[in-house]
């Protein structure tokens, strides 16, 4: 099973992938793209948490695979573990996972201040460009004390970065206690679980089909999960309305009467902008899935609309207007597991 967001981010694809963990006997989510930027909420049996660098399903249990596709930055991911350390989460993390430093966070925000791109400002595109220009920096390197100490000197030599020595001894610290935590596998460790792969970010933010320069530097689409694994099918996930952070194209924006918002988890700030709404758009709906259908074609295709209790709309109508039949069609009116439901969706039955 692929969780996949058809829009611009903010779908639902935490509450989507937790609800399927629920369904799901011996699950395993796997992250396959982005990283630590995500904001995935899920509420669980009272519980709600904010999940960055653990699989949405950690709630119930469920443990977390962090493919190569990821970022991994380890101060962010100890802050994130203490929040959670009742559940006894579990996390396998690939060796080759790109790993982000305080460095590439320090330029991520002093170039976004000029560029406005839409960052949230964690420094994942940061890491990506950097990987790309050859100053390499993977998980693997953080159990080579004297390896990453000189990897990350020459990090902060390609950033002109100051204050260097101490934003050295920041990051060891956290790696001490992160290597202690986490759990080295590859993408073998699958085959001993049912993966349900969380997406991040949505199919127009894709690095390939989203609108440059406001995009993710990360496949959105299911094109890395299925690198991965030969999964049978998708979850598209899409609000009953569109959003969207900061600058880029996005058609029909208007400012909706929207209701039961005040807990809101990606507000308008700094770095990612102002918190943009819209109504749907049916071309973009179906170009986001034409692009997914490029690596997706032959899967069973199913629908989740969130967010049905802050803005109502006829799933009929939006149904009888998307290219795409779907095998199953779920709404949900709140961010909880008992708010998802399945609904009767006779005239678009395949």
């Amino acid at each position: 099973m692929i969780v996949v967001g058809c829009n611009y981010g903010d779908e639902g694809k935490g509450l989507t992938t937790s609800f399927l963990c629920s369904r799901t006997n011996n699950p395993l989510v796997v992250r396959f793209n982005g990283g630590h930027q995500a904001g995935h909420t899920v509420v669980y049996e009272g519980k709600r948490h904010i999940f960055s660098g653990f699989g949405s399903g950690t709630l119930q249990g469920v443990p977390t695979y962090w493919s190569s596709f990821c970022t991994f930055y380890p101060c962010s991911f100890l802050r994130e573990y203490k929040l959670l350390k009742s559940n006894n989460p579990t996390i396998y993390v690939n060796p080759l996972c790109p790993v982000t430093t305080p460095f590439d966070i320090d330029y991520n925000r002093a170039t976004e201040k000029e560029k406005k791109h839409g960052s949230v400002g964690m420094g994942f595109g940061a890491t990506i460009q950097r990987q790309e220009n050859y100053y390499k920096l993977f998980v693997q390197d953080l159990f080579y004390e004297n390896v990453l100490i000189a990897k990350l000197r020459q990090i902060a030599k390609y950033y002109n970065a100051t204050d260097v020595e101490s934003q050295i001894d920041y990051f060891l610290n956290s790696v001490k206690e992160v290597k202690k935590i986490i759990r080295i596998a590859d993408d073998s460790i699958l085959d001993k679980f049912t993966p349900i792969f969380e997406g991040a970010q949505g199919i127009l933010l894709d690095m390939d089909f989203g609108f440059f320069p406001n995009v993710t530097r990360s496949n959105t689409t299911t094109k890395n999960a299925l690198s991965i694994f030969p999964a049978n099918e998708v979850y598209y996930i899409t609000r009953s309305y569109l959003t969207r952070h900061g600058n880029g194209f996005m058609p029909n924006e208007t400012e909706l009467p929207l209701i039961n918002n005040e807990n809101e988890t990606n507000k308008s700030h700094e770095y990612q902008g102002q918190f943009r709404t819209a109504k749907l758009d049916i071309e973009l709906m179906n170009y986001a899935l034409q692009c997914d259908n490029n690596f997706s074609k032959g899967l069973q295709k199913n629908l989740v609309v969130t967010c049905m209790d802050q803005y109502e709309i006829d799933i009929h109508n939006l149904l009888s207007k998307l290219k795409i039949k779907f095998n199953s069609v779920y709404v949900s009116r709140g961010n909880s597991l008992e708010n998802i439901y399945r609904i009767n969706t006779m005239r678009n039955s395949t």
